[in-house]
């Protein structure tokens, strides 16, 4: 079989994808679209669908209802091909923890077929700054390194598609720096990148992100247009015991969410007037300084998993 042309400018088009295990829905009428050459984040509770909705998207896995197309191809009958276009890193390390850096790359230049594993292995090690280390036995990297190992271990085949799952877990703030400079040096050449995560400074460097919260998409597009749809107004409250502020504020009409941010408080609600009326007492104590401030990102997803209902329950 002929394989079609796979690049254009939207890469995933997928409409009401829905997968049930054991009778109970893990993804429900998820339809979406994911340009070329963009990086685009999942983010949710553990448990969300995330995995499950970025394996139908690609072909990984069958849904049980739904259409849609990866890389051009049909999620439901190419799947085989889809795959042949896919790289893969698993939060796992999944290397060979007894071989050296170079040694685990020309083995998986080898399964992949590539005409010269040893060259592709050369240019993977340059690329990602592995020079130097080449002979160093994988199992005594740091999370770090590790990552970098497998990032060109799943980019050796130059797939179309790379999927992360939590790629940054366990690993320290500079590492985690510099691994999102080289995706988004991969994504600029138009590698389409997939990927779930916890972190919310993650998020922000997606070009777009979807937030799933027990099956369902609940938010969608570019992080200001997270932001901005979430109608959210929030106050940043600092004062002396704010513990049992918090405790009074909940649940008042007007407040939709309040939580901990370092030493103060942020305080959000959709109506605007109706969580002015709610604060008003404790503006007027002058124990406490309030500031009107803008929604955050995590300000939005706080609130959304507070008003999302858990399908295991």
């Amino acid at each position: 079989m002929t394989e079609a042309p796979h690049l254009g400018e939207i890469a995933i088009d997928v409409k009401g994808l829905t997968k049930s295990f054991g009778g109970r829905p893990v993804v429900k009428d998820l339809s979406m679209q994911v340009r070329r050459g963009q990086i685009y984040g999942f983010l949710g509770p553990n448990g969300s669908g995330k995995t499950t909705t970025i394996r139908m998207l690609c072909g990984l896995l069958t849904p049980d209802s739904g259409t849609g197309t990866c890389l051009g191809y049909d999620i439901l009958t190419q799947s085989a091909i889809i795959k042949r276009h896919v790289g893969y890193m698993t939060q796992k390390f999944s290397l060979y923890q007894d071989l050296s850096i170079r040694e685990n790359l020309e083995f998986v230049a080898r399964v992949y077929g590539l005409d010269n594993p040893r060259q592709a292995a050369r240019e993977a090690i340059e690329r990602l700054g592995l020079s130097g280390r080449e002979n160093q036995i994988a199992g005594e990297l740091s999370g770090g390194w590790k990552q970098r190992l497998a990032l060109g271990a799943c980019t050796l085949p130059q797939p179309d598609l790379l999927l992360l799952d939590e790629p940054t877990a366990g690993v320290d703030p500079k590492a985690r720096r510099d691994f999102w400079s080289e995706i988004h040096a991969l994504a600029a050449d138009g590698l389409t990148v997939l990927v779930s995560t916890h972190y919310m400074d993650e998020a922000e460097r997606c070009h777009e992100i979807a937030y799933i919260a027990y099956g369902s998409l609940l938010a969608r597009g570019t992080v200001e247009e997270v932001v901005r749809a979430s109608g959210l107004h929030t106050w940043t409250v600092s004062g002396p015991d704010l513990n049992a502020l918090s405790e009074r504020l909940k649940g008042l009409p007007g407040i939709d969410m309040v939580a901990p941010f370092g030493a103060s408080l942020h305080v959000a609600g959709r109506d605007g007037a109706a969580l002015e009326a709610a604060i008003a007492p404790w503006r007027a104590d002058g124990a406490y300084h309030w500031r009107r401030d803008e929604p955050m990102l995590e300000d939005v997803f706080i609130d959304l998993m507070s008003h999302a209902k858990d399908n295991f329950q």
